[in-house]
């Protein structure tokens, strides 16, 4: 087994750092597009992306202004690791410790590992900017490609000569943006961005997130 540790300087009360772990609505602040929870040990835990993600654990341990660990059962993950999360407050500066513990070993896991170590340091970056300064930068730092999005089926699939059904299809590019700068035009079809499968457009805008 292996661990992921990660740490953050945050210029923001420890009670405010304990609450983005905590609460829901803080929780889709900075992380999630949809968090349930119910703060309590054994409480459920809950958070999902609007690419079809989504992570379901419980709280095995609460220590208010202190420590957040939960259970973290991802989609398709090969099995349940768990999340540490250590706070130390001093005045309106927090120093914050991540471990994601019970990762396993072999090619599966590598992929599961990569994932975890990326999400979880665009995440603290999120969670960083949001309590210091109020930006989400899944919003402010998302890309403006420039796209129109068009329908797509399995009948536009078979007349495009695309093997897939499950795509986003480019109904026109807009002048001067990105996405026509970079050769994209009508009918073009994205089925995969940096190996993330691309089956809608909410998915698209999740590939999307966090690049300059």
């Amino acid at each position: 087994m292996s661990t992921i540790e990660l740490k953050q300087s945050i210029a923001a009360p420890v009670s405010q750092v304990y609450r983005a772990f905590t609460n829901a609505t803080a929780l889709r602040e900075w992380m999630s597009d949809v968090a349930t929870v119910l703060p309590h040990d054994g409480g459920r835990i809950y958070l999902a992306w609007n690419n079809g993600y989504y992570t379901a654990g419980e709280f095995t341990r609460l220590s208010p202004n202190e420590c957040v660990e939960f259970t973290w059962n991802g989609r398709t993950e090969p099995g349940i690791t768990h999340v540490k999360v250590t706070m130390t407050g001093q005045d309106s500066k927090t120093d914050l410790r991540l471990e994601h513990t019970g990762i396993g070993e072999g090619d599966e896991w590598d992929l599961v590992r990569r994932k975890f170590e990326d999400e979880w340091a665009k995440n603290l970056r999120n969670l960083t900017s949001v309590l210091e300064t109020g930006e989400d930068l899944r919003i402010t730092k998302r890309p403006m490609l420039g796209i129109l999005i068009g329908e797509y089926s399995q009948e536009l699939a078979s007349k495009l000569n695309t093997p897939v059904s499950d795509a986003v299809r480019l109904d026109s590019t807009i002048d001067g943006m990105g996405a026509q700068k970079a050769g994209l035009q009508k009918d073009d079809v994205i089925v995969e961005m940096d190996g993330k499968r691309i089956i809608d457009f909410p998915g698209l805008v999740s590939a999307l997130s966090g690049r300059e």
